[in-house]
């Protein structure tokens, strides 16, 4: 008998000050990371699908992202400068 499935992992890579596209208020957004990896009799072995999407601590609304979105964020978070900006596709970011 072979046993073998899939398991979730949640990486938590930033938390980012973004206006958001919900609520409509500026606040803090937790962006994340969750990998699914196929797993054979219980060992993770190789990744199956990974996506990005940032949350806001508001109002808990949850926006998908791009992989470049998430590193452009991920960037300007980076930088130490206070960013605002949607976090939808096809909008421009708010720079303040």
């Amino acid at each position: 008998m072979i046993i073998f499935g899939t398991k979730g992992y949640l990486f938590q890579l930033a938390i980012l000050t973004l206006v958001c596209g919900h609520c409509g208020n500026p606040a803090a957004h937790t962006l994340r990371k969750r990998v699914t990896k196929f797993t054979l009799f219980f060992v993770p072995l190789f990744p199956v699908s990974t996506k990005y999407a940032t949350q806001c601590t508001f109002c808990g609304a949850e926006q998908k992202v791009t992989k470049e979105q998430a590193d452009q964020l991920l960037v300007q978070g980076q930088q130490g400068g206070q960013t605002y900006g949607q976090a939808q596709q096809g909008q421009q970011p708010y720079q303040h």
